[in-house]
């Protein structure tokens, strides 16, 4: 009966602990919104057609989503980033059971290299290879299916170059 009556404030107790180490706000110690980031159109130097516009877009909404520097559309920001799209790999996972030749699911990987540079002094502040990857089931169509993990492989390379940028220790 003891234990019952100070049940509640243990859990109190126990449930304000878990939250001790959580920071608001952005993780690299910066003020939220207080630089400014502007993404340029990335160049495509391969055969896969759309990928510069989206790299670019997911870039931007990642950026948005994310909080820690404002997202500045024309020639305002504090840091410019741009990118070149130099690789477009496929590579065959699991090929059909009866057909050792005819692929079932590629792992699709992009390759993007990313610079970011200060407006004010032109100094870069980095300039790296980030990758994104997906998983492309074919189906009946090829061309179909990479159109369609499109925005996937575009979203998963935004979080890693997201990342730099917002954790980055320039």
């Amino acid at each position: 009966m003891r234990f019952a009556r100070w049940l509640p404030l243990w859990l109190v107790a126990l449930a304000l602990t878990g939250c001790a180490g959580y920071k608001l706000g952005p993780s690299n110690g910066a003020v939220a919104g207080g630089k400014s980031v502007q993404v340029m159109p990335f160049s495509n130097q391969t055969m896969e057609p759309r990928l510069g516009e989206a790299a670019t877009a997911q870039l931007r909404k990642e950026l948005q989503r994310d909080g820690t520097y404002q997202l500045a559309s024309h020639d305002d920001g504090d840091v410019i980033v741009s990118g070149v799209i130099i690789s477009y790999i496929r590579i065959p996972l699991s090929f059909q059971p009866s057909d050792a030749l005819t692929v079932t699911d590629y792992s699709v990987k992009m390759g993007v290299q990313v610079t970011a540079r200060e407006r004010s002094s032109g100094k870069v502040l980095f300039d790296q290879r980030v990758t994104g990857t997906t998983l492309v089931i074919v189906g009946s169509n090829l061309a179909s299916a990479e159109r369609q993990a499109q925005p996937l492989l575009a979203a998963d390379f935004a979080k890693n170059a997201a990342a730099l940028l917002v954790d980055g220790t320039w």
